[in-house]
């Protein structure tokens, strides 16, 4: 992943965002659109960009806990530096970029990739699991949702099993060892899921569900806070249902920072309960400026200093070999 690579990813995923929002603005009608935001209570917006900063600090804490668990000793200025570098790759399908990490956590600890990629792994399953806990309350409460909120649930149920099961999880990596292509990535996969079963037994499962539920519920609040801010009077567990099950269609269909569905989805289910397309689009822009881009800038600008602190070259990252 050469930095050249790297940018033109991102600048493919700005234009897709760009195209994106364009046709939302066709969608809400530019005028209709326009008179909305100038009577925007702009006093809110200050607060949604905090609360987003909020869920990053939060789950900074659960990514220096997985840290903890796995033994591997940095300091924490490194270790908020690695992880606030990793929200620069927001943009990638299903936030997979964000194995960047991996590689600075590789330059300054020497951790293999293929253990820190655990860590990776973890704090998707962990958020998706925060994300469909408020899905599904949400949907319950309003009464509408529950049913696909609840099929999300029992699909990571499933999933965590799986995982849990040494035995069910090393078979079927002993099968998939035996395919020529994957065969030389042995050590790096039985890594990945020795650091994954550590990661997801019951007390740090419990304890990172808990604490990503408080961070994501944060950004639910900043979705609040988005209608709110033109007078919209709206249920918070509505709002909650309807921002959590749209970062999971945006998250499961691995699309660079799941642009077009969630953003499709979080206006969609407004317009569905019954909110003007004018204010539904400006309250997608709004949450979206404040949990996708303002994540990208932050990652950036963290991410160019550790370039120059480490005097690391992010081009080396298709070079690195594993322990």
């Amino acid at each position: 992943m050469k930095q050249k690579k790297i940018s033109r990813n991102i600048l493919i995923s700005l234009a897709l965002g760009a195209i994106v929002y364009i046709v939302f603005i066709i969608y809400a009608d530019f005028d209709s659109l326009y008179n909305a935001i100038i009577k925007i209570h702009i006093w809110y917006i200050p607060i949604i960009f905090l609360l987003s900063f909020i869920n990053y600090i939060i789950r900074f804490i659960k990514w220096d806990y997985y840290l903890k668990i796995l033994k591997i000793h940095i300091t924490k200025k490194d270790s908020a530096g690695i992880f606030f570098s990793g929200l620069s790759m927001s943009v990638t399908p299903g936030k997979m970029g964000e194995l960047l990490k991996c590689y600075l956590l590789k330059q300054i600890s020497s951790t293999p990739v293929s253990v820190s990629t655990s860590i990776v792994f973890a704090e998707r399953i962990t958020d998706f699991i925060s994300l469909i806990i408020i899905a599904v309350i949400g949907a319950y409460i309003i009464g509408y949702g529950r049913e696909i909120s609840v099929l999300f649930g029992i699909l990571f149920l499933l999933l965590l099993f799986l995982i849990s099961s040494r035995k069910i999880s090393l078979k079927i990596i002993s099968i998939v060892e035996k395919i020529r292509l994957i065969n030389k990535f042995g050590k790096s996969i039985h890594n990945l899921y020795e650091g994954i079963y550590t990661l997801i037994k019951l007390k740090p499962l419990v304890i990172t569900v808990l604490i990503s539920s408080i961070g994501w519920f944060c950004e639910c609040y900043g979705f609040y806070l988005s209608l709110l801010a033109f007078d919209t009077h709206f249920k918070i567990l509505s709002a909650s249902f309807i921002y959590a099950f749209s970062t999971l269609v945006g998250a499961l269909l691995f699309l660079p920072g799941g642009l077009g569905f969630t953003e499709g989805s979080l206006t969609g289910l407004l317009v569905l309960a019954d909110i003007d397309k004018s204010i539904s689009v400006a309250s997608t822009f709004i949450i979206r400026a404040a949990t996708l881009w303002f994540a990208v800038v932050l990652g950036s600008i963290v991410l160019l200093f550790y370039q120059k602190r480490l005097h690391i070259r992010i081009d080396e990252i298709e070079n690195i070999k594993e322990n």
